[in-house]
């Protein structure tokens, strides 16, 4: 499959019948929630969870999603979802990139980024990045051309 960046982390979805909306096709909220289950599978295969998040009281907290819906998928469709990381500044903030493709043809129906800044989670606040953090996530970062 011809995706944006190497090595993408996949999910292979199905659009089930509570995603399909009245227009008939898989609903966009629904791309974003798909977004956020393939980056929480991505960073727990690195071996960061929800509960190392909160024994380092730290986050990684979406500041901004950004989402280029180009074509419908639909019900029963196998679809593949990859992701990267693909920046970071190693302090505060990091960037993720998603990708949606349709399995039977590999046609990109969703390109996503999100911006996202380390927080502690105690407070909301933003913080620096545990060397936890860094040690994991910087070593998969994938470089834009």
């Amino acid at each position: 499959m011809d995706w944006q960046f190497t090595q993408p982390f996949t999910l292979a979805l199905q659009p089930q019948a509570a995603d399909i909306d009245g227009l008939n096709h898989t609903n966009n909220a629904v791309y974003v929630q798909w977004c956020e289950r393939v980056a929480w599978a991505h960073s727990e295969s690195l071996g960061l969870s929800l509960p190392d998040y909160q024994r380092l009281d730290r986050a990684m907290a979406i500041r901004r999603g950004e989402y280029d819906y180009l074509l419908p998928s639909l019900l029963g469709e196998e679809l593949l979802l990859g992701t990267w990381l693909t920046g970071s500044d190693g302090k505060l903030a990091m960037e993720r990139r998603f990708e949606l493709k349709r399995a039977a043809d590999g046609v990109t129906l969703m390109r996503g980024r999100w911006e996202l800044i380390c927080i502690e989670m105690s407070s909301g606040r933003p913080r620096r990045m545990p060397a936890e953090f860094l040690q994991v996530y910087e070593q998969v970062l994938v470089r834009p051309a």
